[in-house]
C-alpha cells in the first residue's frame, strides 16, 4: 500500500520536527515543503522534498494527501481557510487562531465544509496522558477536588532572536505554551469554566508576558493552581518532566501536575499514586498506599502523525477537533483578560 503523502509548510523548529517524523513514518511519507523564507531550501534539499513557496504552487503542481500547517500563529486561519477550499485535510498546529473571534470563524467554516482537520496539540497523543486519564476515569482519586501545576522554564534570547514574532501580542508564554496546558487540563479535570490571572512583564520587557499566576474553576467544581513562566530557571514542565521530547534535558523526580481527589493524589509524570486503601476510613492521620503506576513513554509527535494519517484516508475522526481547539484558546484568552482586568473572567459568559 502506497504511503500517505503529507507536506508541511513551515520550515521553523515545530515545522522540522513534523519534517523528521514524517520522514521515519511507517505508514506516511513527507512530499513537500512549502516555506518562503531562504532558511527553508537547506531543510528542503536535506529531506529530498521539493520546496513551494506557497500553498497555492504547492496545491497546482505537487498536490499532497494532507498539510501540516505549521506556520506562525497570524496565518494559521488564512492558510486553513485556503486548504479547505481545495478539500485539502490538514492538522494544524496550535493555536487554531490568534484571536476567539478568528477561530470561531475557522470553526464555522470547518463544520459547514465538514473538512478533516485536527489541530496540533501534540499531547493528546501522548501515552502518559493516556495513562494519567485513565486512572482519574477509574475513580481511583475519589472525586476531583483540584490541581497543581505549572510550567516553568528558561526561552534564551536566541529564542526571540531567531522568530522576532514571539516577543509581540499573539505569542508570549500564554498562547504558545499554555495553550498546551489548557488541553492537557481540560482533558484530565473537565472544562474550565472561569479564571483569575496575575501576569508580568517585568524581566524581558516585552509586549507580551513572561510570568503568570493562574487560577482555574472547573465545571465540576474542581479548583486549580498554575505557575506558567519562560524565564524561571525551574524544570517543572512538561517538556522537562516527561522525557517525550529528546531535545530537553529532563528530571526524573520533577512533576508538573498533582491531580487530587477526596481519596488519593496523582502526580504527573512520574505517576506516583498515594490513595487511601479504605474510603471509609480517610484522614491526615492515616497512611496512603503509594506507589507508581506503569506506563509507557513514546514521541507523542510520531502517534500524532499517525493519527493525522488515518484521518486523511477516512479511517478516524480527529482526536482533537477544531472545536476543541477554540475550547483551549477560549481558555488562553480568558486568562489574558483576566490578567489584564484583575478580575475573574468566567468563559461560559465570554
Amino acid at each position: 500500500m502506497s504511503k500517505t503523502r503529507i507536506a508541511v509548510a513551515g520550515a521553523g523548529y515545530i515545522g522540522l520536527a513534523h519534517m523528521a517524523v514524517a520522514r521515519t513514518s511507517p505508514s506516511c511519507t513527507l512530499s513537500a515543503v512549502v516555506d518562503p523564507a531562504p532558511g527553508a531550501a537547506p531543510a528542503a534539499a536535506h529531506a529530498g522534498v521539493p520546496l513551494f513557496r506557497s500553498l497555492e504552487e504547492l496545491i497546482a503542481k505537487d498536490r499532497p494527501d494532507g498539510v501540516i500547517l505549521a506556520t506562525p500563529n497570524q496565518l494559521h486561519v488564512e492558510h486553513a481557510l485556503r486548504c479547505i477550499e481545495a478539500s485539502l485535510p490538514i492538522l494544524l498546529e496550535k493555536p487554531i487562531a490568534p484571536t476567539v473571534a478568528e477561530g470561531e470563524r475557522l470553526l464555522n467554516e470547518v463544520e459547514a465544509k465538514r473538512a478533516r482537520v485536527l489541530i496540533g496539540h501534540h499531547r493528546a497523543h501522548s501515552p502518559i496522558m493516556a495513562k494519567a486519564r485513565q486512572v482519574i476515569e477509574s475513580g481511583v482519586l475519589g472525586r476531583l477536588v483540584a490541581v497543581m501545576g505549572s510550567a516553568t522554564f528558561f526561552k534564551p534570547d536566541q529564542y526571540f532572536a531567531d522568530a522576532p514574532w514571539r516577543r509581540e501580542i499573539g505569542a508570549g508564554p500564554i498562547l504558545l505554551n499554555m495553550i498546551h496546558e489548557a488541553h492537557n487540563l481540560r482533558m484530565l479535570c473537565g472544562e474550565v469554566v472561569a479564571v483569575q490571572a496575575f501576569a508580568s512583564h517585568a524581566v524581558r520587557g516585552f509586549p507580551v508576558e513572561y510570568t503568570v499566576a493562574i487560577n482555574l474553576r472547573f465545571a465540576s467544581g474542581a479548583l486549580g493552581t498554575f505557575m506558567l513562566s519562560d524565564t524561571a530557571a525551574c524544570p517543572r514542565s512538561w517538556e522537562q518532566t516527561s522525557q517525550e521530547n529528546k531535545a530537553y534535558a529532563t528530571y526524573e523526580d520533577e512533576d508538573c501536575y498533582v491531580i487530587a481527589g477526596t481519596n488519593g493524589s496523582l502526580s504527573v509524570p512520574t505517576m506516583r499514586l498515594k490513595a487511601y486503601s479504605r474510603p471509609d476510613d480517610r484522614s491526615w492521620w492515616k497512611p496512603f498506599e503509594v506507589g507508581v503506576v506503569s506506563m509507557v513513554r513514546d514521541d507523542p509527535l510520531k502517534h500524532q502523525l499517525e493519527h493525522f494519517g488515518a484521518v486523511i484516508r477516512g479511517e478516524a475522526d480527529p482526536l482533537v477537533s477544531a472545536r476543541d481547539g477554540l475550547a483551549n484558546l477560549r481558555v488562553t484568552e480568558a486568562i489574558v483578560a483576566a490578567a489584564r482586568s484583575g478580575s475573574t473572567v468566567d468563559i461560559r459568559r465570554s
